[in-house]
């Protein structure tokens, strides 16, 4: 048997007096207490040895009834695996957030403080390593003391192990008459409980028991376990536990919501002093050390809880990986225990956030959209080309319930799946799919096409999936700025013209963009529009950016092209490990090649054009290879800009929205940046969103250049001069797409607003 943690010599207390009970308490009264305990020391006769008394002969109809309701129980209690919290690590180790139903780390008896060892055992029970399952002698004072209180619970007689297993059973129970059979004050409950103790003492050690007490144990405010607790009410951990602190927490588990320091310091004080009195009355420490001790303060430095995401370093990067993870069934067959192996596992999630971008993310949106009361959305996500790991996703409204206060717990960077926001129309960002399936098909980067403003078109001249035309019916798109011209991928492209890419989309089709952009990792509906009810995303227009689209869904879209083609999953999280350190599951890289290389090259061959030049292109301009798309909605609905370099892409968006995320216009809005524009633009807007962060974080992803698109047609063409602008705005895009409603009997022939 293990030596006591208190010391050999250490005399036996007395017995305290019985408490004033006046006649109440009757000579009948005390026996029929005593009698019920023999008699279920009695019933245990088959393992008396358990209980380390020195008598099993009292027989009687109560000792009956007690054996009949043993005979129900299982010989063991099975007590599993402790709920632990859960960390959420940044791709540098450091803990971004941590969630759980109970706040416990579970450690060893040798992490945790020898003080805090002779504290719980002086206090709870000091026989604890001398005698069995029941401390009889304890049971009978305790049995006394409270029959002359009218049976109130002034001391308590319960082991260390039948503490333990009441509080493996409150623990285990997951409906409400588990938990009142597990914390019901008649015998029944005592009886069992000592049935369970004893199979726990002859099935494990002392240490065990009293180690796994200390970590099942609730202290109060939150903290579940010894190692929570230290760090929750003193910021050490256990084994760092002095004397003073030890005193306190051994004493609160008592009443932990009633002795509770955070809110009764004067009953957790006077506690602590019992603490200290009864190990100095058990020679485990000098009388004058605890008369000292005792003229001390708790001296809290009480740590907060930090339970969940509102808290965490990058709120809506760890709502994202907690949604992203409810979605693999790999970790349980159902949402139910999915949600409980995150919120009670004790796992390590390590992810794809680098800290260092997610500030850079923040600022590049705060400083553009900076009150999160107006009624617009700024969002920007980053993306990994070649591997899917997101660095970051940002918005403008913060985490939390004040609505007022322009909080939200919707994620509006990330796709529906991740969030519930249902994104917002892409605009011009969509030219690029069409770019690629063009080249994709062989049509060289020089094809001419005149592109008039405004272009009236023909649905049946665009061909669908079945190799049918659309539909049957005209439209009028106009080009925003550039007025008519003839134009090639390069030009066409740099001047966002409208007529120009509906000309091309001609030549692909309509179904092989669309299911391009799908392969590239956009969400998009099928043409009946079952999930999102919407149904005008494959159509004409759908190069004009009809569909609703996040941050998140660009910016992995836009990394294809820099990945030369390859397209890779997006993905938050690296691995998970269990609370032992072991590997339980892997999320590599899940990627597919969805283009020729030579494809992909020549569609950053053009979009860098847009970053080179005067205007927005200068101002960002990030000093090596770079390209990208804005985009701007009819109305002004939403504004966007995507991009990349050939190790980094992002996506940003300013959309108009009020609290509950209705669409509306950003036109003569206040988003807080102290100008209101008449008319908004994707590069006035969310281009300088792009590239603050890009240019923040320079430093963090390697500078390589392009490779030239050598070998397809019509690569490095001289584009024809473009026309004078209407209205003489120079540097700004040419995309204010998606006109005229849904026209045509709904088929989408136009912009319906972003949502």
């Amino acid at each position: 048997m293990p030596s006591s943690p208190l010391p050999p010599s250490s005399p036996p207390p007395s017995s305290p007096p019985p408490t004033s009970g006046g006649d109440r308490l009757t000579a009948g009264r005390v026996v029929s207490h005593v009698v019920v305990m023999l008699a279920v020391s009695a019933v245990l006769g088959v393992i008396v040895a358990g209980l380390a008394i020195p008598f099993a002969g009292v027989a009687g109809v109560g000792a009956r009834n007690a054996s009949e309701a043993l005979a129900d129980l299982p010989e063991e209690l099975d007590t599993g695996v402790l709920p632990q919290r859960t960390q959420i690590l940044d791709s540098q180790d450091n803990v971004m957030a941590t969630i759980y139903d109970q706040n416990r780390v579970e450690v060893s008896l040798g992490q945790i403080s020898r003080t805090m060892v002779k504290a719980i055992v002086a206090i709870e029970d000091y026989r604890f390593y001398e005698h069995g399952a029941l401390d009889l002698k304890g049971t009978l004072r305790a049995f006394v003391t409270n029959a002359a209180n009218d049976g109130a619970t002034v001391q308590g007689g319960s082991s260390i192990t039948q503490q333990l297993v009441k509080q493996t059973l409150v623990t285990q129970a997951n409906t409400d008459e588990e938990r009142r059979e597990a914390t019901a004050t008649d015998y029944s409950r005592k009886i069992r409980e000592l049935r369970y103790a004893i199979a726990m003492e002859e099935e494990h050690s002392k240490d065990w028991i009293l180690e796994r007490y200390l970590n099942i144990a609730y202290f109060g405010d939150g903290a579940y376990g010894i190692q929570a607790a230290a760090k929750h009410y003193f910021n050490v951990n256990a084994r760092k536990l002095d004397l003073r602190q030890s005193a306190m927490l051994a004493g609160l588990v008592q009443s932990p919501d009633a002795l509770d320091p955070t809110d009764n310091e004067d009953r957790a004080l006077a506690r602590r002093n019992v603490v200290l009195d009864r190990m100095a009355q058990l020679n485990v420490i000098p009388q004058e050390r605890a008369d000292r001790v005792k003229e001390r303060s708790l001296g809290l430095r009480v740590q907060p809880a930090n339970n969940g995401c509102t808290s965490a370093s990058a709120p809506f990067f760890c709502d994202y990986v907690l949604k992203y993870l409810m979605r693999d069934k790999s970790l349980g067959r159902t949402r139910a225990d999915r949600e409980q192996i995150l919120k009670s596992g004790g796992l390590t999630i390590r992810t794809t956030l680098d800290q260092r971008f997610q500030d850079a993310a923040d600022k590049a949106v705060t400083d553009t959209v900076s009150s999160p009361k107006a009624n617009a959305i700024g969002g920007l996500a980053m993306v990994e080309p070649g591997t899917g790991e997101v660095r970051a996703i940002a918005q403008s409204r913060p985490m939390g319930r004040n609505k007022k206060a322009g909080q939200t717990f919707i994620n509006y960077a990330v796709n529906e799946k991740y969030g519930t926001a249902k994104g917002f129309q892409g605009g011009s960002t969509f030219k690029a799919f069409v770019l690629a399936q063009a080249i994709e098909d062989g049509i060289p980067l020089s094809e001419a096409i005149n592109s008039p403003s405004p272009g009236t078109f023909q649905e049946e001249d665009y061909e669908d999936c079945d190799g049918e035309p659309y539909g049957y019916g005209e439209f009028q798109v106009p080009n925003s700025t550039t007025g008519s011209i003839v134009a090639n991928m390069y030009n066409g492209t740099r001047l966002s013209v409208n007529t120009f890419f509906l000309g091309l989309e001609k030549m692909t089709g309509i179904c092989k963009p669309y299911n391009l952009a799908k392969k590239m990792g956009l969400d998009l509906t099928n043409p009946t529009g079952d999930k999102r009810g919407n149904g005008a995303e494959r159509v004409p227009n759908f190069t004009l950016g009809v569909a609703d689209v996040s941050p998140l869904e660009m910016a992995e879209a836009y990394a294809t092209f820099a990945a030369r083609g390859k397209h890779c999953d997006t993905r938050p999280v690296t691995s998970i490990e269990d609370s032992k350190g072991n590997v339980l599951k892997e999320y590599k890289p899940t990627c597919t090649r969805v283009m020729q290389e030579s494809t992909a090259d020549a569609v950053s061959d053009v979009l860098r054009g847009l970053l080179e030049g005067s205007g927005f292109a200068a101002a960002q301009n990030l000093g090596r290879d770079a390209g990208g798309k804005t985009g701007t909605t009819n109305n002004g609905n939403s504004v966007w800009f995507a991009g990349y370099t050939p190790t980094m892409a992002a996506a940003a968006m300013i959309a108009g929205a009020n609290q509950e995320g209705s669409p509306s216009s950003l036109n003569g809005v206040d988003i807080g940046s102290q100008t209101i524009y008449g008319a908004v633009s994707g590069s006035r807007l969310a281009a300088p969103i792009w590239g603050s962060a890009m240019r923040a974080t320079l430093d963090l992803y390697d500078n390589k250049d392009f490779v030239y698109p050598s070998g397809v047609a019509g690569a490095g063409v001289t584009a024809p001069a473009p026309p004078p602008r209407r209205g003489g705005r120079d540097g700004r895009d040419n995309d204010n797409d998606g006109r005229g409603g849904r026209g045509n009997g709904g088929r989408g022939n136009g912009g319906r607003g972003g949502r």
